[in-house]
């Protein structure tokens, strides 16, 4: 019995000292708190608001009108037009970014002169703003006296006039601009490698290819993976790159679902109609996310 009374048993001072911890845990994470609700469920909240209601820019909300903005857009062809384009744009120009800037990354890893000044001069699109990148490539397809029409004198070529070429010719801008974040992630993973696997893989016969293959790849699978899956995030939501250089034109031809969102909004003050486009369009976006971030997931893994 005595040693019984005489055991320690949890104090009010600890009790104390756990509610003070709990109070300042919750002041340091209430700024996060604060601005998700504020940055991220108050959107969201109006978004799935408007999508449901007449609302126009100056007034919203102003009658339920229940899915009838929701059927409208699923109708409409350039509509859907623009999802398909805007995910078939994204993904070629998220593989073609990462088939490059794998390419890139692993020429720069086993250079051991050039390496440094290369990847200083890799770090330029990347600072550049996106409207910067645009006028420059606009300037670059201009044909009455850009670097294209400059280098092809006798060959006549607009491709932002295109209908045919005008989405090609901002995805290059794209690539151009984004490509080196995928090298800096790719060389970051094979400076990661043990030299001396590779050594041994040297010393057993395999060179080229099948030293990538068998030895580099399943070590940078997994950023790959993560990268690819940053880029083609990126890729769906390009806007300046399409409001810079053509403006969705000619037609439809580059109209992207962020600028056709913006154009409803923005031109033809249709808030409801643009809220409903945006939530069609996020319901695409995290299907692709998801089905990409299932694939990285499985890289990482093997």
């Amino acid at each position: 019995m005595a040693d019984l009374s005489t055991r320690v048993r949890p104090t009010r001072p600890s009790r104390l000292v756990s509610g003070r911890a709990g109070r300042r845990a919750a002041v340091l994470t209430a700024p996060t708190v604060l601005a998700i609700v504020v940055l991220g469920a108050y959107p969201l909240a109006f978004i799935l608001a408007a999508a449901f209601t007449d609302s126009t820019l100056g007034r919203p909300f102003q009658e339920w009108v229940g899915t009838e903005n929701l059927e409208s857009i699923l109708t409409d062809g350039d509509v859907v037009a623009s999802f398909v384009r805007t995910v078939a744009y994204a993904i070629v120009v998220a593989v073609v970014s990462v088939v490059l800037g794998v390419a890139v990354a692993v020429a720069l890893e086993r250079a051991t002169r050039a390496g440094a000044v290369v990847r200083t001069l890799l770090l330029l699109p990347l600072i550049t703003p996106p409207v910067v990148v645009g006028t420059l490539w606009k300037l670059v397809f201009n044909p009455g006296g850009g670097l294209l029409a400059t280098l092809l004198p006798g060959v006549s070529l607009a491709p932002l006039s295109s209908t045919a070429w005008a989405l090609p010719a901002i995805g290059l801008a794209d690539v151009w601009q984004w490509t080196p974040l995928i090298v800096i992630l790719v060389y970051a993973a094979l400076l990661t490698q043990d030299p001396a696997v590779r050594e041994a893989a040297s010393l057993d016969g395999a060179h080229g290819t099948g030293l990538f293959r068998h030895i580099t790849w399943p070590a940078i699978a997994g950023t790959v993976a993560a990268a690819f899956f940053i880029r083609i995030v990126i890729a769906l939501k390009v806007f300046d790159l399409v409001f810079v250089m053509t403006s969705g034109g000619p037609g439809q031809a580059s109209t992207t679902t962020t600028y056709l969102i913006q154009q409803v909004a923005l031109k033809e003050f249709d808030i409801g109609r643009a809220s409903a486009i945006t939530l069609v369009f996020a319901v695409i976006v995290t299907a692709v996310t998801l089905g990409v971030a299932a694939l990285a997931r499985k890289a990482r893994n093997e």
